[in-house]
């Protein structure tokens, strides 16, 4: 009864938290602006209007937080609480932050496995929330089901479960929630899955395999699912092995997919950027456009069985992106390239509306770009946050220096950008 009582007063005490922070956020206590997932609310990379920050630098943000070792996963935020993972003291963790910057809690699991890629980290993957629970994946395996206020709700291994990752690098996939479960995609050579988990008490509810032959390093990938609806039921598509799957979300069941990604049977095409949905089309990253191999399809949502030779909307071979995802706003794709290219596409027919550049570095582009009240943020892995207008005529509106490693997304929420950088949260904004 003790315990009942002092879960129920921590419950309440967060509760009294957030109903605090929400008006500094200058939005109600009920409708914080909530960024759920590594994409946002929408996964398409696209903020809520408001108004956000322009010009900055290091020393001018409203607050930063020291950060306890390197993770590259975006931040989430729900009801005024910032979520992010990272390594505490060699151990995966998860660290909660109120909105002004302070910590609040954190929870540690079992030994990280440290990054092999020097732009990677043992906490690549975001956490992802329903506003009921935290729900996070680390390198090592570690997948974990928090309480709100960081309690440990479940915990697996998924290497100790379903066996080892044989991927040439870093774990990217972020976990993605539907109604009931928790989805993992593993795709690489060697058994390939997708598999849910009870959100509630993190039993697995389905698993089947997804493994394809390709060119070397094509059966590899690092993107993430999408949830989305068809037919009026949630389905998971899935990005990888020159494939793109889509399963019913009560059982994993295959409804339709799509291949021929790769006639010319290129090798290394590892899948890094994750698709996006722009209306009923799945625009698709391929190729490698940092070896300037770009490629970029679109295919229409539905149908049954194998829809290769029917969905296919259109292909571009001279516009594509590796590592960042594209955003979507207001029914276009913003396509950000390693390089720092911009390119404006319009999803229904693939053709390009216009096409800008950030100013070259010896640094490239691995943070995805988000849109924000008209304007693109996109981070280089220097640090260097640039912002230009999306309307009208492309120009860079700001150069806006960190002065440390940028690998994971800006969040646009609130009015605010939090940037997660190697050593820092920041958070900029109107004070």
């Amino acid at each position: 009864m003790k315990d009942v009582k002092r879960i129920l007063i921590q419950r309440l005490l967060l509760a009294c938290l957030v109903a605090k922070l929400a008006p500094a956020c200058g939005v109600a206590a009920e409708d914080p602006g909530n960024w759920p997932r590594w994409r946002g609310p929408h996964d398409n990379g696209s903020a809520a209007p408001g108004v956000y920050p322009v010009q900055w630098d290091a020393t001018n943000v409203l607050w930063k937080a020291p950060l306890p070792g390197k993770g590259c996963s975006t931040p989430i935020v729900w009801a005024g609480q910032i979520v992010l993972t990272a390594p505490i003291k060699g151990l995966d963790a998860v660290l909660a932050f109120d909105w002004a910057g302070k910590p609040l809690w954190e929870r540690t699991f079992g030994p990280e496995e440290v990054g092999k890629n020097r732009n990677g980290s043992g906490s690549n993957p975001s956490a992802a929330t329903d506003g009921q629970g935290l729900f996070v994946h680390f390198k090592s395996g570690t997948l974990a089901a928090l309480e709100m206020d960081g309690r440990v709700r479940w915990q697996t291994n998924l290497v100790a479960g379903l066996g080892p990752v044989h991927l040439y690098w870093d774990e990217g996939t972020s976990p993605v929630l539907t109604e009931k479960a928790v989805v993992i995609a593993r795709v690489h050579h060697g058994e390939s899955w997708v598999a849910a988990f009870d959100k509630a008490s993190g039993k697995l509810l389905w698993k089947v395999p997804r493994n394809y032959e390709t060119p070397v390093e094509g059966d590899e990938s690092y993107a993430s699912p999408l949830v989305l609806r068809q037919e009026g039921k949630e389905a998971v598509l899935v990005w990888g092995a020159e494939h793109i799957t889509t399963h019913d979300a009560a059982d994993g069941q295959v409804l339709w997919w799509c291949g021929d990604f790769n006639p010319r049977a290129m090798g290394n095409w590892p899948t890094v950027a994750s698709p996006v949905l722009a209306g009923d089309i799945v625009v698709v990253p391929g190729g490698r456009a940092d070896r300037a191999q770009p490629r970029l399809y679109g295919i229409r949502l539905g149908g049954k069985g194998d829809v290769t030779a029917t969905h296919r909307a259109w292909k571009r071979e001279d516009v594509g992106t590796f590592v960042p995802t594209p955003a979507v706003d207001k029914g276009r794709v913003y396509v950000l390239r390693d390089d720092g290219t911009v390119e404006c596409i319009e999803p229904g027919t693939g053709k390009t509306l216009w096409q800008g550049a950030f100013p070259k570095g010896r640094a490239k582009f691995h943070a995805s770009p988000v849109i924000a009240a008209g304007k693109i943020y996109a981070a280089r892995d220097d640090g260097v946050v640039f912002v230009a207008p999306v309307e009208g005529e492309f120009k860079v509106l700001a150069e806006n220096r960190m002065e440390e490693q940028i690998i994971a997304s800006p969040v646009p929420v609130s009015n605010r950008l939090l940037l997660r950088g190697e050593k820092h949260l920041f958070c900029v904004g109107e004070k």
